[in-house]
C-alpha cells in the first residue's frame, strides 16, 4: 500500500474478505490473490486502474461506495472471470468502462454517468444480471438492449426524454414477453409515459413515472 503497510494491517482481512472502508486510501491498495470480497468504501480513491485487479480470479464483490472516482480504466475490470457484483455509488463517473458478462448486479447511482459513456449494448449479454441501479445520473435514454434477466431497472433522476418499442420490448417479435422485469422506475426524469403506449407491451407491469 501507499503508506507502506502491507493490505492486512491498513485494512481488515477475514478469510477471502478485505474491509477498507474509511482508511483515507487514495488508491486501491494491493489486494491478497484470493480475495473474493473487497469493500472499500468512503475512501479518496480518484480512480481504478487496469492493474488494481487484474490478478483476481476469484474476486465476486466490489464495493466503492462514496469515493471520487472519476476514471476507471478499460480493462479494469473486464478480465475478472467470477465478478458478480459492482457497488460504485456516490462517485464521479461519468463513463463505464468494459464490464464482464458474469455480473448480477450493477450500482451506479449518484453518478456522473452520461449515455455516450456507455459502451453500445453494454449490458446485451449479461445473461445473469438481475438488478441495475442507475439512478440520479445524466442519461439520455434506457441503455437497450436489456438482458432477459433483468428484475429491476431504476432509471429514475435522470435526462431520459423519449422511449422506443425496442426500449424494452422488441419492434420485430409482437409475441415477446419480458416475464423478470417488474420493477421499472423511471420518476423524476423529463418524460411522460403516457405519450409511448407503444414500449410497455411486453412488460409484465408499466413502469413508475410521470403519466399527465
Amino acid at each position: 500500500s501507499p503508506t507502506g503497510l502491507p493490505t492486512c494491517l491498513l485494512c481488515v482481512c477475514i478469510g477471502t474478505s478485505v474491509y477498507c472502508d474509511d482508511a483515507d486510501l487514495e488508491d486501491v491498495p494491493p489486494l491478497p490473490k484470493d480475495t473474493t470480497y473487497f469493500y472499500g468504501r468512503f475512501n479518496k480513491i480518484t480512480g481504478v486502474r487496469d492493474t488494481d485487479f487484474a490478478h483476481l480470479k476469484k474476486l465476486k464483490h466490489i464495493d466503492l461506495t462514496g469515493n471520487q472516482i472519476a476514471e476507471m480504466g478499460e480493462d479494469a475490470l473486464r478480465t475478472l472471470p467470477t465478478l458478480e457484483e459492482l457497488l460504485l455509488p456516490e462517485n464521479r463517473l461519468w463513463r463505464l468502462p468494459e464490464l464482464p458478462p458474469t455480473l448480477r448486479r450493477i450500482d451506479v447511482r449518484h453518478n456522473r454517468l452520461i449515455s455516450t459513456g456507455m459502451r453500445p449494448e453494454t449490458f446485451k449479454d449479461m445473461i445473469r444480471l438481475e438488478f441495475l441501479y442507475l439512478s440520479h445520473n445524466y442519461l439520455d435514454f434506457v441503455p437497450a438492449p436489456l438482458p432477459d434477466s433483468l428484475r429491476v431497472l431504476n432509471l429514475q433522476n435522470n435526462n431520459i426524454q423519449s422511449l422506443s418499442e425496442n426500449s424494452f420490448c422488441n419492434q420485430h417479435d409482437p409475441s415477446y414477453i419480458r416475464r423478470a422485469l417488474e420493477d421499472i422506475r423511471l420518476d423524476g426524469n423529463p418524460i411522460n409515459l403516457s405519450h409511448f403506449p407503444g414500449a410497455y407491451g411486453c412488460l409484465p407491469r408499466l413502469p413508475t413515472g410521470r403519466t399527465r
